[in-house]
């Protein structure tokens, strides 16, 4: 057993794999789609959201402000997924072949199955947030310019309906609903025992349990898992469309807010010195997950080999200069120290100058980027499970692909009610920091993939190669343990959880019924 789980497979046998004429898929994107593809990703909720956040901080939660500085926390994440992004970009390069293959050929089965599992993760859970954010941003653009109001009971998570107010003490779940039948039969105050009285007060009751659901949430889903399921080139020009929209409208902030800038709002610009730096990079780092999605459409390129190392660098590169001069804008138009809570800091920042047409404009937005983001995630997904499948870790069901659109049906409107089903239910903030420990878990084996490969098959082709890799994939490791250890205690437990969860699906089926399994001979 222990050999069995450590088992390879070689680089040869994941290409053939691949070209298996039941799971082969159309091969129609070239570097511009892939491009498109990777900003579709990147600029999603995280510069629409967080950057507030970042640079404000969290002093009650001990989260050091970023200030002005905000736009070297910036950089430093660019550079380390920016070294991640070689590697990825070396190994695409090598293995054109969706999911976790990097793994399988390099540390063995079991590790294959945990960077599979680990995707699920970073893909299925960012996809929960963004669409939880979309939900939110897009009942306020509804209701702030067409004046079309969603029911607050239909656009909020049942934990957050019945969250108390402040300074009531916490009670469970059966105390809080008898606290509420009180309120509204009128023997309690509702509006100061819970923080959002109105939605709970409005919301339909069954057994005395308020039913609240992120309605909008779960409808973007649902068309984003259909536009997936008919085909990736459908899929390639809608994002396209969307990312030019979100690109522009940065841009727009950056040419207009730049008018605004009032230089002594950059004083001091790093209010506290390097805590600061790595607290805002541990918090925008969400904003830069997204360009290792790119990999996971290997098998639909023209090319791979050279239009997936394009795709991911490129997308990469461009992002980060729109983020650092957005940084710099948002600092410079307002004291760091007014964006503290603000959900959404490119709007507030204009509405502050007196100009609502414009933060009506960037809500919009809002909204494009994480459509697009929502849709990149949503066709990386799928092609991890059909890969996990072809490996025969997974049944064969998560494998099969439609006969006409040539997608991972099955797993694909799996993937919908993944998303959307925690969506309608959670809060955000449960999610976020998963998606992130996730990433670099993903990042520091893709980091360690290069190295070992350049150890064991130095002789294979690579189309693309990670200039100094000796030195660039130990600082992609060392970086992303840096972001980690941003991370709160209760975030590496959930994660810890979520491994052993996997573990045990992988015992109970996949090693018995891996592929590298059959085809090894009887003892």
């Amino acid at each position: 057993m222990p050999f069995r789980l450590f088992r390879t497979k070689s680089l040869e046998q994941l290409r053939a794999s691949a070209d298996e004429p039941e799971h082969q898929l159309k091969r129609n994107l070239g570097a511009f789609d892939l491009t498109m593809f990777g900003i579709g990703a990147i600029i999603g909720a995280g510069i629409f959201s967080s950057i507030g956040t970042a640079a404000a901080g969290n002093m009650v939660d001990g989260r050091l402000p970023a200030g002005p500085g905000l736009v070297l926390s910036i950089l430093i994440v660019a550079l380390i997924c920016g070294f991640t992004a070689l590697a990825y970009a070396e190994l695409a390069s090598m293995i054109p072949v969706s999911g976790s293959a990097y793994a399988y050929a390099t540390l063995g089965e079991l590790m294959a199955w945990i960077i599979g599992w680990d995707l699920l993760l970073e893909y299925a859970i960012s996809n929960v947030a963004v669409a939880i954010s979309w939900g939110d941003y897009a009942r306020s653009f509804l209701s702030s310019v067409f004046h079309v109001d969603i029911p607050g009971w239909l656009g909020m998570d049942p934990r957050s309906a019945l969250k108390l107010a402040d300074g009531v003490p916490a009670m469970g779940l059966s105390a809080k609903l008898h606290a509420l039948a009180q309120a509204k039969a009128g023997g309690l105050d509702g509006a100061a025992l819970f923080a959002h009285w109105d939605v709970v007060k409005a919301a339909p009751t069954v057994a005395g349990l308020p039913i609240t659901i992120n309605l909008l949430a779960v409808v973007i889903t649902a068309l984003i898992t259909w536009l997936c399921y008919i085909g990736i080139k459908e899929s390639a020009r809608v994002n396209s469309v969307m990312v030019v929209l979100k690109v522009m409208i940065l841009l727009a902030v950056v040419g207009l807010g730049a008018r605004f800038i009032n230089p002594g709002n950059w004083h001091p610009f790093v209010p506290h010195g390097w805590g600061g730096i790595q607290a805002g990079a541990a918090i925008i780092f969400f904003a830069f997950i997204g360009f290792d999605a790119v990999s996971t459409t290997a098998e639909e390129c023209r090319d791979p080999g050279k239009d997936l190392p394009r795709g991911i660098l490129w997308s990469l590169g461009i992002c980060t200069v729109i983020y650092a001069a957005v940084a710099l804008v948002v600092t410079g138009m307002l004291h760091y120290t007014k964006l503290g809570g603000i959900a959404d800091p490119l709007a507030y920042i204009f509405t502050e100058h007196k100009m609502a047409g414009i933060a009506a404009v960037i809500s919009f937005g809002a909204v494009i980027a994480t459509t697009a983001a929502l849709l990149v995630y949503q066709v990386g997904q799928p092609r991890i499970f059909m890969s996990m499948s072809r490996d025969g870790l997974l049944g064969p069901w998560f494998g099969h692909v439609h006969k006409r659109f040539k997608t991972p049906s099955h797993a694909t409107v799996l993937t919908g009610f993944l998303v959307a089903i925690p969506a309608a239910l959670l809060n955000i903030d449960e999610v976020v920091e998963l998606a992130n420990i996730g990433t670099l878990f993903a990042f520091v084996i893709v980091c360690a993939a290069v190295m070992i490969l350049r150890k064991r098959r130095p002789e294979a082709p690579r189309k693309f190669v990670m200039p100094l890799p000796w030195v660039v994939a130990p600082l992609g490791i060392l970086g992303c343990v840096w972001i980690a250890r941003g991370l709160p205690a209760l975030t590496w437990y959930r994660f810890f959880i979520w491994l052993a969860i996997g573990l045990v699906i992988y015992f109970l089926y996949g090693a018995r019924k891996s592929r590298l399994q059959e085809a090894a001979p009887a003892l």
